[in-house]
């Protein structure tokens, strides 16, 4: 099972718990502390599973590999950070809460990214993909420094900096899938170009695997 229909399956289960809860709740009890966190336990895994499809997607595809891997390490390690948090083992340590916001920032951060990338953009365009990384490099260093060192002053020029940011970021995310579209339409040589040599890169792995097995079967038969 690949991870992007591990992370669906989990996604569809963690809806479906979070929505029984909900309508057994309302029906049937009350909305006390341990209903809460029940809630919030399935609602933290919908939101992991959210970021592991992302990544997962881009991981399927071949481009890349360390960026999708980096965001499903964190997004799990947020997600278990969380549980601790939610059923109060590790709620009341300042630097453990830190931690897990560097963490979740971090998972954010690399399935923005690897949904980003899921576009096939031509050259022309490929100017976004280094905007959108420089956007995201800088928020996510800008609210780790504001989390970690809790900077004081008059001085607002720290906030306009994360708004013109947050505002690049998100036009560059609303337009990718146009440019996706554009380059679509347009020549469909380095589109075929990209699928011969992720074929080629699946039928090496193969051929080594199968030269793997042979080399095994070979040594048992001895």
């Amino acid at each position: 099972m690949n991870l992007r229909r591990l992370f669906l399956y989990l996604l569809i289960a963690s809806v479906a718990l979070s929505a029984l809860i909900g309508i057994g709740v309302l029906l049937f009890g009350d909305f006390g502390n341990i209903e809460v966190r029940v809630l919030m336990t399935t609602l933290t895994v919908t939101v992991t599973c959210i970021c592991g499809l992302a990544c997962g997607a881009y991981l399927e595809t071949g481009r890349g590999k360390y960026l999708p891997l980096a965001g499903i390490a964190f997004s799990i390690i947020s997600a278990l950070m969380c549980f601790l948090i939610i059923w109060d083992v590790l709620d009341d340590s300042e630097p453990f809460i830190k931690s897990f916001l560097t963490v979740v920032i971090l998972a954010a951060s690399c399935s923005h990214l690897s949904l980003l990338s899921l576009a096939r953009l031509d050259s022309r365009f490929a100017w976004t993909r280094i905007a959108a990384a420089a956007c995201v490099s800088f928020l996510a260093g800008i609210f780790l420094y504001i989390l970690w060192f809790e900077p004081t002053g008059d001085s607002d020029l720290i906030y306009r900096i994360l708004g013109v940011l947050g505002i690049l970021l998100a036009s560059i995310t609303v337009v990718t899938p146009i440019l996706h579209r554009l380059s679509s339409s347009g020549s469909n040589l380095e589109k075929i170009d990209e699928e011969i040599a992720e074929l080629e890169s699946k039928i090496n792995s193969l051929r080594a695997q199968r030269a793997a097995a042979a080399k095994s079967v070979e040594e048992e038969s001895h």
